[in-house]
């Protein structure tokens, strides 16, 4: 990665984590405030490899990193982001299977491993697709169940 690709993507992880963000031409508004004039395409290859997602708060849509990086916020809790993501669960053995809505997978899976449960041993999360992998068939059922209940807030 070159020098100024590594500054411009700490510039865009500053202002996200500095204020709301409501779009990419927003965003690529404000990088031009500070010196940088990037394309669209640029800007959208930028937040894919810092994992930034949109998401709805009460205030609003607004972008933020996949650890939580955000205005007003730490790290994102999975009680907060999970219900405005979250599509449907399955299981099989010891294994989880959530999907989500578009780009929710990567944000719910840092809040996920965030959580350091005893009953999870990891995850894997794609664009919409996020693999649990649980301690157990208990563990599992476990899981499952407190995020059932989460879905339901």
């Amino acid at each position: 990665m070159t020098a100024a690709k590594q500054d411009r993507q700490s510039a865009i992880r500053e202002i996200i984590g500095s204020r709301a963000v409501a779009s990419q031409e927003e965003l690529r508004q404000l990088l031009a405030e500070r010196g940088w004039e990037v394309t669209q395409s640029t800007l959208s290859r930028d937040m894919r490899d810092l994992r930034i997602a949109r998401i709805p708060t009460a205030a609003g849509t607004r972008y933020t990193t996949a650890d939580g990086g955000g205005h007003d916020e730490g790290r994102a809790t999975l009680a907060s982001i999970f219900p405005q993501f979250f599509s449907r669960l399955d299981s099989v053995r010891e294994f989880l299977v959530v999907r989500t809505k578009i780009a929710g997978a990567q944000p719910i899976a840092e809040a996920i491993d965030a959580e350091d449960s005893p009953d999870i041993l990891g995850t894997i999360a794609g664009e919409n697709t996020i693999l649990i992998i649980c301690r157990s068939d208990a563990a599992r059922d476990r899981v499952a169940k407190r995020l059932l209940s989460l879905a339901r807030r």
